[in-house]
Protein backbone atom coordinates (compact mmCIF):
# COMPACT_ATOMS: atom_id res chain seq x y z
CA UNK A 1 0.00 0.00 0.00
CA UNK A 2 1.53 3.32 -1.07
CA UNK A 3 0.95 6.77 0.39
CA UNK A 4 2.06 10.21 -0.76
CA UNK A 5 2.68 13.32 1.31
CA UNK A 6 3.46 16.92 0.35
CA UNK A 7 6.32 18.58 2.16
CA UNK A 8 6.63 22.39 2.07
CA UNK A 9 10.03 24.02 2.04
CA UNK A 10 11.36 27.48 1.32
CA UNK A 11 14.03 28.53 -1.11
CA UNK A 12 15.56 31.76 -2.37
CA UNK A 13 13.64 33.34 -5.25
CA UNK A 14 16.40 34.76 -7.46
CA UNK A 15 13.97 36.79 -9.56
CA UNK A 16 12.61 38.63 -6.52
CA UNK A 17 16.11 39.25 -5.22
CA UNK A 18 17.25 40.64 -8.58
CA UNK A 19 14.24 42.98 -8.78
CA UNK A 20 14.78 44.22 -5.23
CA UNK A 21 18.49 44.89 -5.81
CA UNK A 22 17.80 46.52 -9.17
CA UNK A 23 15.21 48.93 -7.76
CA UNK A 24 17.46 49.87 -4.84
CA UNK A 25 20.47 50.55 -7.11
CA UNK A 26 18.37 52.51 -9.60
CA UNK A 27 16.80 54.60 -6.84
CA UNK A 28 20.19 55.44 -5.34
CA UNK A 29 21.52 56.54 -8.74
CA UNK A 30 18.45 58.73 -9.33
CA UNK A 31 18.07 59.82 -5.70
CA UNK A 32 17.92 63.55 -6.47
CA UNK A 33 15.50 63.18 -9.38
CA UNK A 34 12.21 65.07 -8.88
CA UNK A 35 10.41 61.95 -10.15
CA UNK A 36 11.15 60.27 -6.82
CA UNK A 37 9.83 63.14 -4.68
CA UNK A 38 6.25 61.80 -4.30
CA UNK A 39 7.63 58.47 -3.10
CA UNK A 40 9.97 60.21 -0.65
CA UNK A 41 7.04 62.15 0.77
CA UNK A 42 5.08 58.90 0.96
CA UNK A 43 7.90 57.46 3.07
CA UNK A 44 7.86 60.55 5.30
CA UNK A 45 4.14 59.97 5.84
CA UNK A 46 5.00 56.41 6.83
CA UNK A 47 7.47 57.75 9.40
CA UNK A 48 4.87 60.11 10.89
CA UNK A 49 2.24 57.37 10.81
CA UNK A 50 4.61 55.28 12.94
CA UNK A 51 4.66 58.07 15.53
CA UNK A 52 0.86 58.35 15.38
CA UNK A 53 0.31 54.61 15.89
CA UNK A 54 2.78 54.58 18.78
CA UNK A 55 1.01 57.55 20.40
CA UNK A 56 -2.33 55.76 20.22
CA UNK A 57 -0.80 52.56 21.62
CA UNK A 58 0.64 54.57 24.52
CA UNK A 59 -2.83 55.86 25.36
CA UNK A 60 -2.33 59.33 23.91
CA UNK A 61 -4.10 61.39 21.28
CA UNK A 62 -2.88 62.45 17.86
CA UNK A 63 -3.71 66.05 17.00
CA UNK A 64 -2.04 66.64 13.66
CA UNK A 65 0.24 64.98 11.12
CA UNK A 66 2.17 67.17 8.69
CA UNK A 67 4.27 66.43 5.61
CA UNK A 68 6.27 69.24 4.01
CA UNK A 69 7.78 69.66 0.51
CA UNK A 70 11.32 69.63 1.97
CA UNK A 71 10.78 66.01 3.14
CA UNK A 72 10.35 66.97 6.78
CA UNK A 73 7.34 65.90 8.78
CA UNK A 74 5.70 66.30 12.14
CA UNK A 75 3.30 64.37 14.33
CA UNK A 76 1.78 66.52 17.06
CA UNK A 77 0.35 64.37 19.82
CA UNK A 78 -0.40 64.37 23.52
CA UNK A 79 0.92 61.34 25.36
CA UNK A 80 0.80 60.23 29.00
CA UNK A 81 3.70 61.10 31.25
CA UNK A 82 6.04 58.23 31.77
CA UNK A 83 9.31 56.82 30.51
CA UNK A 84 7.90 53.93 28.48
CA UNK A 85 5.25 56.07 26.77
CA UNK A 86 7.89 58.53 25.58
CA UNK A 87 10.24 55.78 24.46
CA UNK A 88 7.43 54.14 22.47
CA UNK A 89 6.28 57.35 20.78
CA UNK A 90 9.71 58.78 19.96
CA UNK A 91 10.89 55.40 18.69
CA UNK A 92 7.77 54.97 16.58
CA UNK A 93 9.06 57.07 13.67
CA UNK A 94 12.20 55.21 12.58
CA UNK A 95 11.26 51.78 13.88
CA UNK A 96 7.66 52.15 12.74
CA UNK A 97 8.83 53.21 9.28
CA UNK A 98 10.96 50.07 9.07
CA UNK A 99 8.00 47.90 10.10
CA UNK A 100 5.71 49.55 7.53
CA UNK A 101 8.37 49.00 4.86
CA UNK A 102 8.61 45.32 5.73
CA UNK A 103 4.82 44.93 5.61
CA UNK A 104 4.84 46.40 2.09
CA UNK A 105 7.72 44.13 1.06
CA UNK A 106 5.93 41.03 2.30
CA UNK A 107 2.58 42.00 0.77
CA UNK A 108 4.27 42.60 -2.57
CA UNK A 109 6.98 39.96 -2.86
CA UNK A 110 5.71 37.18 -0.61
CA UNK A 111 1.93 37.36 -0.95
CA UNK A 112 1.69 39.00 -4.39
CA UNK A 113 -1.07 41.34 -3.17
CA UNK A 114 -1.38 43.56 -6.22
CA UNK A 115 -4.57 45.60 -6.41
CA UNK A 116 -5.21 44.99 -2.72
CA UNK A 117 -1.98 46.70 -1.69
CA UNK A 118 -2.68 49.83 -3.74
CA UNK A 119 -6.19 49.91 -2.32
CA UNK A 120 -4.86 49.66 1.23
CA UNK A 121 -2.36 52.46 0.53
CA UNK A 122 -5.13 54.67 -0.84
CA UNK A 123 -7.32 54.02 2.21
CA UNK A 124 -4.43 54.76 4.58
CA UNK A 125 -3.71 58.14 2.94
CA UNK A 126 -7.39 59.15 2.93
CA UNK A 127 -7.66 58.22 6.62
CA UNK A 128 -4.57 60.27 7.56
CA UNK A 129 -5.82 63.25 5.55
CA UNK A 130 -9.34 63.28 6.96
CA UNK A 131 -8.45 62.68 10.60
CA UNK A 132 -5.04 64.27 11.04
CA UNK A 133 -4.25 66.50 8.06
CA UNK A 134 -4.62 70.18 8.94
CA UNK A 135 -2.60 72.04 6.30
CA UNK A 136 -3.28 72.32 2.59
CA UNK A 137 -0.08 70.64 1.43
CA UNK A 138 -0.60 67.52 3.58
CA UNK A 139 -4.25 67.31 2.56
CA UNK A 140 -3.44 67.80 -1.12
CA UNK A 141 -0.60 65.29 -1.11
CA UNK A 142 -2.55 62.58 0.72
CA UNK A 143 -5.75 62.95 -1.31
CA UNK A 144 -3.84 63.27 -4.59
CA UNK A 145 -1.71 60.17 -4.01
CA UNK A 146 -4.73 58.26 -2.71
CA UNK A 147 -6.64 59.10 -5.90
CA UNK A 148 -3.72 57.89 -8.05
CA UNK A 149 -3.40 54.66 -6.08
CA UNK A 150 -7.15 54.01 -6.21
CA UNK A 151 -7.22 54.67 -9.96
CA UNK A 152 -4.21 52.38 -10.45
CA UNK A 153 -5.80 49.62 -8.43
CA UNK A 154 -8.98 49.92 -10.47
CA UNK A 155 -7.80 50.43 -14.05
CA UNK A 156 -4.11 49.56 -14.50
CA UNK A 157 -3.26 46.17 -16.02
CA UNK A 158 -2.44 43.60 -13.36
CA UNK A 159 1.20 43.28 -14.46
CA UNK A 160 1.71 47.06 -14.24
CA UNK A 161 0.08 47.15 -10.81
CA UNK A 162 2.58 44.53 -9.70
CA UNK A 163 5.46 46.64 -11.02
CA UNK A 164 4.22 49.75 -9.20
CA UNK A 165 3.89 47.75 -5.99
CA UNK A 166 7.41 46.36 -6.35
CA UNK A 167 8.82 49.86 -6.70
CA UNK A 168 6.83 51.35 -3.79
CA UNK A 169 7.76 48.51 -1.43
CA UNK A 170 11.45 48.51 -2.38
CA UNK A 171 11.81 52.30 -2.36
CA UNK A 172 10.05 52.64 1.00
CA UNK A 173 12.48 50.16 2.54
CA UNK A 174 15.42 52.02 0.99
CA UNK A 175 14.15 55.37 2.27
CA UNK A 176 13.77 53.97 5.77
CA UNK A 177 17.45 52.99 5.71
CA UNK A 178 18.54 56.31 4.21
CA UNK A 179 16.45 58.17 6.79
CA UNK A 180 18.41 56.47 9.57
CA UNK A 181 21.72 57.42 7.93
CA UNK A 182 20.82 61.04 7.23
CA UNK A 183 18.98 61.86 10.45
CA UNK A 184 20.70 59.83 13.14
CA UNK A 185 24.30 59.73 11.94
CA UNK A 186 24.70 63.36 10.94
CA UNK A 187 25.48 65.22 14.16
CA UNK A 188 23.82 68.49 13.12
CA UNK A 189 20.59 66.74 12.16
CA UNK A 190 20.65 64.35 15.12
CA UNK A 191 20.60 67.36 17.47
CA UNK A 192 17.09 68.11 16.16
CA UNK A 193 15.89 64.53 15.73
CA UNK A 194 13.65 62.21 17.75
CA UNK A 195 16.81 60.81 19.36
CA UNK A 196 17.60 64.21 20.88
CA UNK A 197 14.00 64.69 22.03
CA UNK A 198 14.21 61.40 23.91
CA UNK A 199 17.65 62.23 25.26
CA UNK A 200 16.20 65.45 26.70
CA UNK A 201 13.83 63.49 28.94
CA UNK A 202 16.15 60.60 29.82
CA UNK A 203 19.72 60.13 30.96
CA UNK A 204 20.52 58.24 27.75
CA UNK A 205 22.48 60.28 25.15
CA UNK A 206 21.03 60.82 21.69
CA UNK A 207 23.86 58.82 20.08
CA UNK A 208 22.83 55.75 22.11
CA UNK A 209 19.21 56.04 21.00
CA UNK A 210 20.46 56.48 17.44
CA UNK A 211 22.48 53.28 17.73
CA UNK A 212 19.61 51.30 19.26
CA UNK A 213 17.09 52.47 16.65
CA UNK A 214 19.52 51.83 13.81
CA UNK A 215 20.30 48.29 14.95
CA UNK A 216 16.64 47.46 15.50
CA UNK A 217 15.45 49.01 12.25
CA UNK A 218 18.20 47.43 10.15
CA UNK A 219 17.42 44.05 11.74
CA UNK A 220 13.73 44.46 10.91
CA UNK A 221 14.50 45.49 7.32
CA UNK A 222 17.00 42.65 6.86
CA UNK A 223 14.57 40.05 8.21
CA UNK A 224 11.73 41.40 6.10
CA UNK A 225 13.87 41.45 2.98
CA UNK A 226 15.06 37.90 3.65
CA UNK A 227 11.50 36.62 4.05
CA UNK A 228 10.27 38.59 1.04
CA UNK A 229 12.74 37.04 -1.41
CA UNK A 230 12.01 33.47 -0.37
CA UNK A 231 9.16 31.35 -1.64
CA UNK A 232 7.38 28.30 -0.35
CA UNK A 233 7.55 25.27 -2.60
CA UNK A 234 5.94 21.89 -2.21
CA UNK A 235 7.62 18.62 -2.96
CA UNK A 236 5.80 15.32 -3.01
CA UNK A 237 7.37 12.51 -1.03
CA UNK A 238 6.53 9.00 -2.12
CA UNK A 239 7.60 6.50 0.54
CA UNK A 240 8.21 2.89 -0.44
CA UNK A 241 4.94 1.02 -0.05
CA UNK A 242 4.29 -2.38 1.43
CA UNK A 243 2.95 -5.30 -0.56
CA UNK A 244 0.29 -7.49 0.98
CA UNK A 245 0.15 -11.20 0.13
CA UNK A 246 -2.80 -13.49 0.44
CA UNK A 247 -2.74 -17.17 1.19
Amino acid sequence: MCSTSAMAREQLHLGRLAVLIGIVIGSVLLWDSPVLMPFKLLSVMGHETGHAIAAKLAGGEVNQVTVRPNQSGECLSSIPDGFMARVLVYSGGYVGSAIISVVLLLLTFRFNARRVMLGIAAGWLVFMALFYGRDLFTLGFCIGMAALFAAGARWLPLELVGGVNLFIASFTALYAAMDLKDDLWTSEVRALSDAQLLANVTIVPAIVWALLWTLLSVAILALGGFLAVRERTSSVARPVGSTASTA
